[in-house]
């Protein structure tokens, strides 16, 4: 599955991010229990501060390197052709009237 290019979130931004909201967690659901509502608030900061730590590190440059942002340019590539082929019917002439299309013809 590794082998794939999916990244699954193998990384130093992704790992510190899951700890600091699992700890948050944890911590809010400890205070539920203690019925302790402003520490379940604070508690619910800290899941949050998680996923501000997480795109900080990204931004640094120790997140997943680029594997969404080559999945969806091709996912784009294959909508244009597949746009294109329907646009013309398969028969070659032209139904569109875009540059694409009016080049095609």
């Amino acid at each position: 599955m590794a082998g794939n290019g999916h990244d699954h979130g193998n990384n130093p931004a992704a790992w510190t991010g899951v700890f600091i909201a699992l700890i948050g967690f944890s911590l809010g659901g400890v205070f539920t229990i203690m019925a302790e509502p402003l520490l379940v608030a604070a508690s619910a900061a800290v899941v949050a501060l998680g996923g501000v730590v997480t795109l900080v590190m990204r931004s640094m440059g120790l997140g997943a390197q680029n594997a969404a942002g080559s999945r969806s340019a091709g996912a784009a590539s294959s909508v244009t052709q597949a746009g294109s082929a329907t646009a013309t019917g398969g028969t070659g002439t032209s139904a569109g009237t875009g540059p694409a299309e009016t080049a095609a013809a």
